[in-house]
């Protein structure tokens, strides 16, 4: 599997999953409370993206130890691949609060609350 393929349909995936939350909200008026679910939903959905992607990278690496060599060879790379993706997620997750900080004159870890929201902007 293609590193580039992979973050591209994971970036897909969360604007995708970003905008169903922006449309059931009052992010089109309030530009903060779209920033605030903006940083909820990174950190919800990109966390449980990566603990999946690194499980099933454990699973494919495995599986495919007991395989024959060339399918050892493939599992080995997508498995490298779903890690690399899950690095890649992990450093957006990291750099998601300090892009938003920057948008804004808050600081949205602490005007958002825990994962679930709870603070207003």
């Amino acid at each position: 599997m293609n590193a580039t393929k992979m973050v591209s349909g994971l970036m897909l995936v969360a604007l995708v999953l970003s905008s169903v939350g922006f449309a059931t909200t009052s992010a089109g008026s309030d530009i903060k409370a779209g920033i605030c679910q903006l940083y909820t939903t990174v950190n919800t959905v990109l966390g449980a993206v990566i603990f999946v992607l690194i499980v099933l990278a454990a699973v494919v690496y495995a599986a495919g130890q007991v395989m024959g060599a060339e399918t050892r060879a493939r599992a080995s790379v997508w498995a490298t691949s779903m890690i690399i993706g899950a690095v890649i997620g992990i450093i957006i997750l990291v750099l998601v609060p300090p892009v938003l900080d920057a948008m804004t004159s808050v600081t949205v870890t602490n005007a958002c609350g825990s994962i679930g929201g709870g603070g207003t902007l």
